[in-house]
């Protein structure tokens, strides 16, 4: 006999019924079944709540950057109209790539203070300190020059701005510079100096009017060439760096739109650009500030203990030869993407002519700055730097009237002087 209260837990609840216990434990097992299965759904919606929320903050932190470079509408198809407005008889409208950049920003002032019309493109990636770019851009809005800020590669931007501009001219300015940053990020130079050139070359060609096109090659397809000076016509199948490899592509490439649609095509090989507004990566600039924070200077030495020289040539001299080419460029013969007749094709050499070895130039930039800096000379490594540079420049002098008239004793002083008011440096310590 079981004891009572255990014999009242099998009493049926209703006299006359008995209570079934299978039945019992199997409602039981439903409800818990019930029960851990809406904790499960609960589970799996508040995971989805959460992944959403994850997602969403993710796009407003890359979203910043998005809407802060999105393109379009009334107000910003206005600002492009006035920039590329022609305050000259016979003016140019030109759209100036790479325009936040170095030689980008001279060359856009230069033309604007002459009474054409200037749009201006770039990415301002972080290659180097966007905010020396920011304030290039500052400078030219100051001179009414506007700059949109997109990439080279995006074909819907391009297209938009030649619907909104009847551009005459395009000065391709916007690559990926820099021979050794090439074995760090190597697919940033086929992106920005391959597939971007033909990314504008293509919306050059469907243009109504095709525009004559200037763009910015590099003494640096010259590669381990020996003999010197650079001439044009010299072989330059033998780049040192995947930089040169992209820039010889690119000569090759616009000479194929040349030939088949009729572009009207200016390649320039410049030489060594330095000046104010600079490339903090260009070693006179990074020499500069590391010798007034008194850190040491790496001075690579090729071999035999031979002194690298470069034919350093100065930035008015460089915009000088970028506005010659424009005005002397032929207009592109093609038309709905079909070349009418052969068109224009040259390439020239920019460049100074004097080569300086790395040592005098160091030797310089004491004497403006009035430090002795802090050597360390060693052996050039094999990263794609060659062990100098000289160009020929009679081509570009007979058909531009290009003449360098900035020696490097005279370009280092400008470029200190510049350093040390954007800086702020009084005597050798910054103040900002």
């Amino acid at each position: 006999m079981r004891p009572v209260a255990e014999q009242e837990l099998f009493l049926p609840s209703t006299p006359g019924k008995f209570k079934d216990k299978s039945h019992s434990m199997h409602r039981q097992f439903h409800r818990c079944f019930a029960s851990t299965s809406t904790l499960f759904l609960w589970a799996l919606f508040l995971v989805a709540l959460t992944a959403a929320y994850l997602s969403f903050q993710s796009f407003v932190d890359s979203g910043s950057k998005y809407f802060s470079t999105a393109w379009g509408g009334i107000h910003w198809e206005k600002q492009v109209r006035d920039s590329a407005q022609i305050h000259r008889q016979n003016g140019f409208s030109v759209l100036v790539t790479g325009a936040a950049g170095f030689v980008g920003s001279h060359v856009s002032l230069a033309l604007k203070k002459r009474g054409d019309g200037v749009v201006g493109l770039d990415n301002f990636n972080n290659y180097y300190d966007p905010s020396l770019k920011k304030a290039r851009k500052h400078l030219l809005n100051s001179h009414n020059v506007f700059i949109v800020e997109g990439d080279v590669n995006d074909a819907r931007l391009l297209a938009k701005l030649f619907e909104i501009v009847a551009f005459t001219h395009v000065m391709h300015l916007a690559a990926q510079a820099g021979v050794r940053y090439a074995m760090e990020n190597p697919h940033s130079y086929v992106h920005s100096n391959i597939a971007g050139l033909v990314t504008l070359l293509e919306a050059c060609k469907t243009a109504d009017p095709q525009p004559a096109i200037v763009w910015a090659s590099s003494s640096s397809v010259y590669g381990l060439n020996e003999k010197v000076p650079f001439s044009e016509s010299d072989r330059t199948d033998q780049p040192a760096s995947l930089y040169a490899a992209t820039k010889k592509a690119g000569e090759e490439i616009t000479h194929t739109y040349n030939h088949i649609y009729g572009l009207s095509i200016t390649g320039l090989r410049f030489f060594t650009v330095y000046g104010p507004w600079g490339r903090p990566d260009m070693a006179y600039f990074s020499f500069t500030r590391n010798i007034l924070l008194g850190k040491p200077i790496t001075i690579y030495r090729g071999k035999n203990r031979v002194d690298l020289a470069r034919d350093f040539t100065y930035i008015d001299d460089i915009v000088k030869g970028c506005v010659a080419s424009l005005d002397t460029a032929k207009k592109s013969t093609g038309s709905g993407g079909k070349k009418r007749a052969p068109a224009q094709y040259r390439i020239f050499n920019l460049g100074n002519t004097s080569p300086i070895t790395v040592p005098m130039m160091v030797g310089i930039l004491e004497k403006h700055l009035k430090v002795k800096a802090k050597k360390n000379v060693i052996e050039m490594p094999g990263n794609g730097d060659v062990p100098f540079t000289h160009a020929n420049i009679s081509s570009a002098r007979r058909e531009l009237g290009y003449k360098p008239t900035t020696d490097l004793q005279t370009g280092l002083r400008k470029f200190v002087k510049w350093y040390q008011s954007y800086y702020g440096y009084n005597h050798g310590k910054s103040v900002k």
